[in-house]
């Protein structure tokens, strides 16, 4: 293989990394997205009497059903490459929950909020031309 052919390689795998990651951090917001209507998954059997009031005080006021649609539609607007500057905008604030949560709740379970952190910075950076003008100090009315 000649240098130029190695080059088009590597360039060629790394157009398709934003793709895969895009779809899954969609594919795993979108299972437990459904997750939060339907309770497919099962509950753990035991779990720390603070989590147990920090959850019920999400399922008592009617927010574990926020939050699990904007999971779902962020998850369905990934998936399906629609507004996914707007989808990665609506999971930062329920991934700094899941992130304070684990780190505060149970830091034992973190590792996955971890990883979707990461896959969700991963994809603000490859998108980051359709982030530069909310982070524009000044800006005008249009």
């Amino acid at each position: 293989m000649t240098i130029m052919e190695t080059e088009i390689t590597k360039k060629s795998f790394g157009r398709y990394v934003p793709d895969v990651v895009r779809v899954l951090l969609g594919l795993m917001f979108t299972v437990f997205g459904l997750n939060g209507f339907l309770q497919f998954m099962p509950a753990p059997k035991e779990m720390p009497q603070p989590v147990m009031n920090f959850l019920g005080a999400l399922m008592s006021t009617h927010m574990m059903g926020f939050i699990s649609g904007v999971q779902l539609l962020a998850g369905v607007l990934l998936l399906l490459n629609l507004f996914v500057p707007l989808a990665l905008t609506l999971l930062a604030p329920l991934l700094v929950g899941i992130l304070f949560f684990h780190a505060s709740l149970a830091p034992e379970s973190i590792a996955p909020g971890i990883v979707v952190t990461v896959m969700e910075l991963y994809l603000a950076w490859a998108y980051r031309g359709a982030f530069r003008p909310m982070l524009a100090m000044k800006v005008r009315p249009t």
